[in-house]
C-alpha cells in the first residue's frame, strides 16, 4: 500500500495492482489497492484469458483488466498445449467477455517477440476486433535488440489501428531500456516498467531510466514527478529488500559520483561538464569521491564543504596523503580528509 501511494504521488498513469486470481492474498491486496488510490488513477489487475482469472478481476471491483496468453509455437507446444487457432478462439472470447462486463482491456500475447510475425499480427487484430483497448506487446524473455524491436511494433501499431500500443521488455541481455525507447520511437504510446527495474530473472525496464531517457533523449513529456525518483527508488529497495544496485543509472549512490580529478574540476565548474542530467531533476544527489584519481579541486570541495580552507600546497599535501592511502587499497571517506587535513593544520 505505501508504494502504491507513492506511486500516485509520483504520477504514474497505471499501477498493475496484481493477479488476483493468483492467491487470496492478492487478490485482497489488488482490492485494497484499488479502494485507496482508484480514485487518482487507473488500477489494473492482471488475468489469463479465461472467464475465472476475469471474474476474480470483477470481483475485486477492478474495471481495468489485462488479459494475457501466449502466442509463440514454444509456448503452445509445451506450456498451453493449443493450436494457433485455438489460442486466436481464446484470446476474441476471452477479450469480448471482459468488454460484455464493461473493463478496460489490454491484450498481451505473451512472448510476442518469439512468435512468428504473422501469426502475432493476427493475434493483435483478433483482440482489436473483440474490442480490447490496448495491445501490449511483451519482450518476455528479453531476447529483443532496439533495431529489430523497432520494426516489429510498427507492423504492431499498424495492425492495432487505433489503439494504444504498449511494450513490456524484459531485461536477460541489459537491452530493457533500450527497447523500450526504441518501441516508444516506433509508435507505442505506454510502456511497463518496474522501479529500479525489479522483476523475474534480470528484471525489467527501470521507471526511472525509461522516464528520463523519455524525457532527456527523446523530448517526451509524461507525468512522472521525476524529482521524486530517487525517494521513490529507496522506498521500494527498502520495503522490498532488493538493494539498488551502486552504479545504477539515475538512482544509484554513484550515479552522480565523481573521483577523476580533471572530472570533479569540470563539474566543480559547471555540473553540465560531466553530468547529462542534474541530480536535483531526479531528487538524487552529487558525490564527490576521494581516492587515487583525485586532484586539488575535487579535494577543496570536499574540505570546503566541512568548513576546512586550505592553500594549495597543504591541498597537495593532503592529497598526496590520501593518494598513498588509496593505492594500499583502502577507501577513502571525507571524515578521513578532514582528520588528514586536522593533523596537518595543527602540526
Amino acid at each position: 500500500m505505501r508504494i502504491a501511494k507513492q506511486l500516485v504521488r509520483l504520477g504514474v498513469d497505471v499501477i498493475e495492482a496484481g493477479f488476483p486470481a493468483a492467491s487470496e492474498g492478492e487478490f485482497i491486496a489488488t482490492k485494497k489497492i484499488l479502494e485507496e488510490v482508484g480514485d487518482y488513477t487507473e488500477v489494473i489487475g492482471l488475468a489469463r484469458a479465461n472467464k475465472y482469472d476475469i471474474d476474480k478481476a470483477i470481483s475485486a471491483g477492478l474495471s481495468s483488466v489485462h488479459v494475457f496468453i501466449a502466442t509463440s509455437d514454444i509456448h503452445l507446444k509445451y506450456k498451453l498445449k493449443m493450436t494457433r487457432e485455438e489460442v486466436l478462439e481464446r484470446i476474441y472470447d476471452n477479450v469480448k467477455y471482459a468488454k460484455d462486463h464493461g473493463l478496460v482491456v489490454e491484450y498481451s500475447p505473451e512472448d510476442a517477440t518469439r512468435t512468428e510475425r504473422e501469426f502475432l499480427l493476427k493475434a493483435v487484430r483478433t483482440a482489436v476486433e473483440a474490442g480490447a483497448d490496448r495491445i501490449n506487446i511483451p519482450d518476455t524473455v528479453g531476447v529483443m535488440e532496439p533495431f529489430t524491436f523497432h520494426d516489429l511494433i510498427k507492423d504492431v501499431v499498424k495492425a492495432a489501428g487505433d489503439r494504444i500500443v504498449s511494450v513490456h521488455c524484459h531485461n536477460d541481455f541489459g537491452l530493457a531500456t533500450a527497447n523500450s525507447l526504441a518501441g516508444v520511437r516506433a509508435g507505442a504510446r505506454q510502456v511497463h516498467v518496474t522501479v529500479n527495474g525489479i522483476g523475474e530473472r534480470a528484471g525489467n525496464a527501470s521507471l526511472e531510466e525509461v522516464v528520463m531517457g523519455l524525457k532527456k533523449l527523446m523530448g517526451y513529456d509524461t507525468n512522472v514527478k521525476t524529482w521524486l525518483l530517487y525517494e521513490t527508488s529507496r522506498l521500494v529497495s527498502e520495503l522490498t529488500g532488493v538493494p539498488v544496485p551502486f552504479f545504477k543509472a539515475i538512482v544509484g549512490d554513484n550515479a552522480f559520483g565523481h573521483e577523476a580529478g580533471i572530472h570533479v574540476h569540470g563539474v566543480v565548474e559547471n555540473p553540465l561538464t560531466y553530468e547529462p542530467i542534474s541530480p536535483e531533476e531526479v531528487g538524487n544527489f552529487r558525490r564527490i569521491a576521494l581516492g587515487k584519481h583525485s586532484g586539488v579541486h575535487g579535494l577543496k570541495k570536499v574540505l570546503e564543504d566541512q568548513g576546512i580552507y586550505l592553500d594549495d600546497e597543504k591541498l597537495r599535501l593532503v592529497l598526496q596523503e590520501i593518494k598513498k592511502m588509496a593505492d594500499n587499497g583502502q577507501r577513502i571517506t571525507s571524515e578521513d580528509a578532514k582528520r588528514i587535513a586536522t593533523k596537518l593544520l595543527n602540526s
